[in-house]
């Protein structure tokens, strides 16, 4: 599985970005899709799941109530819905992927797929 992610950028706290994931792949049903993201001089850490079940997400305690993941398996997209972003928001965002994680496990266990970086930044 080959991943892209886009749609990062700067935007004022409060604001709202909408990052995107393109996935390349037949075995995109079946993995469980996330987001991750690493701050400066900061470990990465995990966003948001979306099971590969369709029906089962989990967040980062951080950013939940504020961000919504989604996907859509007709065209192999990941989404991540940023509302409410704050400074401390600030990172470059990672999108990943596991074939048959829980939602839970993309949280406690690396992915083997990555994507690439898109850098999202808020000011205050």
């Amino acid at each position: 599985v080959q991943l892209q992610a886009c749609g990062g950028g700067l935007v004022q706290a409060g604001g709202s970005l909408r990052l995107s994931c393109a996935a390349s792949g037949r075995t995109f049903r079946s993995q469980t899709v996330g987001w991750f993201r690493q701050a400066p001089g900061k470990e990465r850490e995990f966003v948001a799941a979306f099971a590969w079940t369709g029906s089962s997400t989990y967040y980062a305690d951080s950013v939940k109530g504020r961000f919504a993941i989604s996907r859509d398996n007709a065209k192999n997209m990941v989404y991540l819905q940023m509302n409410g972003l704050k400074p401390e928001d600030t990172a470059v965002y990672y999108c990943a992927a596991a074939p048959y994680f829980t939602a839970q496990g993309m949280g406690v266990n690396s992915p083997p797929y990555w994507g690439q970086g898109t850098q999202v930044t808020v000011s205050s």
